[in-house]
């Protein structure tokens, strides 16, 4: 690192990634960023207090790229419904399969990592669920689709969808008939809130 190049917690994070992507999750240690940003592992603790906190604060960061690319697709209101479920639902399929198929290592890596971020990966659902949950009541609101409670259908289609975004069923990917399934699913999906 430059003297005059300010340590930042976003660079720390950067330097994290890679140095993950480097030794995998069981032996990148705090020491091994701080050696690539060129600062001592004190610098790095002023920054994140703990090794999990950094683990934490580098999985929240990969969760949240996927969150805000779709966000933009959940609140763009001059689309329809039915439209932006369907293109939310296809562009969370492509980003998880885009990870996992551009750089499997660091697709692993962050499995790990979310396995061990309990309340991280929680919390990335809820996010997910809400933006769900923002598309299926404008549906309703425009009498597209039909749903009592459009909290309860959102973590129902998302937890439908899971085999096209959980990270455990990544292997099914790249499958012949993965798209042909993820198009039928969210056919069917679709056909139930419209009912």
């Amino acid at each position: 690192m430059a003297a005059t190049e300010t340590l930042t917690a976003e660079r720390i994070l950067q330097a994290t990634e890679e140095v993950l992507r480097r030794h995998g999750p069981a032996k990148a240690t705090v020491v091994d960023v701080a050696r690539a940003l060129g600062v001592s592992h004190g610098s790095v603790y002023r920054h994140f207090r703990t090794k999990a906190a950094l683990r934490e604060a580098v999985t929240k960061r990969w969760l949240d790229r996927t969150s805000e690319a779709l966000d933009g697709i959940a609140g763009d209101g001059s689309r329809d419904p039915e439209t932006r479920l369907r293109d939310w639902l296809a562009a969370l399929f492509t980003a998880k399969r885009r990870k996992a198929g551009d750089d499997p290592e660091l697709f692993a890596t962050y499995s790990v990592l979310a396995g061990e971020q309990v309340g991280a990966v929680a919390e990335h659902i809820d996010e997910l669920t809400e933006q769900v949950t923002r598309i299926v009541a404008d549906g309703v609101a425009a009498g597209v689709f039909h749903s009592e409670d459009p909290a309860v259908s959102a973590r129902a289609v998302f937890q439908a969808t899971g085999r096209f975004h959980d990270p455990a069923y990544a292997g099914e990917w790249d499958r012949g008939e993965a798209d042909a399934d993820f198009a039928a699913a969210v056919d069917l999906l679709l056909r139930g809130l419209r009912a």
